[in-house]
């Protein structure tokens, strides 16, 4: 078994997106994997718990003998027609277990024997990816030089950012726009898997000496951004893209109401309204406190005539103040406070078309 192919280049791997195989239990790929991988289980999370009590009382040895017993016949054949069928699609890709032990070693030889493919196992498996990227987030971070985007909430920071090839897109990456208001029609990733795809990011940008960063906080919805992303951004150089009432009111609407609407509607066409409503009835709650009872109550009964409307009439014009509101009243007063304490690092502020042309004496790197 040792003497079969291991990848050693951890940085080429995530560079080609090399497609990888994850040995590992459903519950341990849950946890934490890879976007380029595919859970194809050497053994099932019932198998995995039983080998390892095994393990702990008896020693590897029956360890072993178990986990044969339990991985035989019509079992073993499946799995292996598995990673046959991934290796015929992926013939350049890589398998992994989770320290790049016992259950990648013998996946790796059960593909030789089945097929006489040396399909090679990344050295240290999952526990050597993941330290990996930790350690590329903090040595990239130190490297590069980051430059922040902010403004107002609605002024477009993201449909700027998206025109830029040098940006890391964060709430991307976190599937999330940052808010109270920000979530999507499909959940956030795990804070492992964000952290995995924004090392991946990095690591693939790192050859820029500058790259782009949104304003951020701590935390984007429920994920934590990594300190040192934090620690090197709250210092960098902050732009500020302006836009009036009217722009920023077109590009929230689109945002969270047009958008959404579409996108819940796409997902669920029986329940989409429904659901609709549900995000902004909730994303609204979670304001309450910050609004105060009087504001949470006048702001409900605009929320809800606005749904009304958009459901009888199939028309959106009802949120146009629920929005205003929301920027002018709630966003704004926030932001003005926020960007007081950040003005020493203000270096230049404009429109759209005024920031893309400051920042493209950055973008030629």
């Amino acid at each position: 078994m040792s003497e079969l192919i291991q990848i050693t280049d951890l940085t080429r791997l995530f560079t080609i997106d090399t497609p990888l195989i994850d040995t590992r239990a459903p519950i341990e790929f849950e946890q934490g994997a890879f976007p380029q991988s595919q859970n194809l289980i050497l053994m099932s999370d019932d198998e995995r718990e039983k080998i390892g009590a095994c393990y702990k009382n008896k020693g590897q040895a029956k360890a072993i003998e178990l986990g044969h017993e339990l991985v035989q016949g019509d079992v073993k054949n499946k799995r292996i027609e598995a990673w046959l069928q991934f290796i015929k699609n992926n013939p350049n890709g890589a398998l992994y277990c989770f320290r790049g032990g016992l259950r990648s070693q013998i996946t790796q030889q059960w593909i030789y024997t089945a097929s006489g493919i040396d399909y090679p196992r990344v050295k240290g498996g999952y526990k050597a990816l993941r330290r990996f990227l930790i350690d590329e987030t903090y040595r990239i971070m130190q490297q590069i030089t980051p430059i922040v985007i902010g403004g107002q909430t609605g002024c477009g920071k993201t449909l700027l950012l998206d025109k830029i090839n040098n940006r890391i897109d964060l709430e991307g990456l976190a599937n999330h726009r940052g808010s109270a208001f920000g979530n999507t029609t499909t959940p956030q990733p795990t804070q492992i898997n964000f952290e995995n795809v924004l090392a991946i990011e990095l690591i693939k940008k790192q050859h820029k000496t500058t790259l782009l960063f949104e304003d951020e906080g701590s935390n984007i919805g429920a994920l934590h951004i990594p300190d040192c992303v934090q620690a090197k951004t709250k210092q960098a150089k902050l732009i500020l893209l302006e836009a009036n009432i009217e722009q920023r009111l077109k590009v929230s609407m689109d945002a969270y109401v047009i958008n959404m609407y579409n996108d819940f509607m796409m997902q669920d066409s029986t329940k989409g309204f429904d659901n609709f409503a549900q995000y902004w009835l909730r994303s609204l709650e979670k304001i309450q406190k910050r609004l105060g009872l009087e504001r949470y109550n006048a702001l409900l009964k605009l929320v809800n005539n606005a749904l009304s409307t958009y459901k009888e009439q199939g028309d959106h014009k009802d949120f146009y103040p629920v929005v205003e509101e929301l920027l002018v009243n709630y966003y704004d007063p926030m932001y003005d406070y926020q960007i007081k304490k950040k003005i020493s690092r203000v270096a230049f502020k404009g429109n759209a078309d005024e920031v893309l042309e400051y920042l493209s004496q950055y973008s030629k790197d």
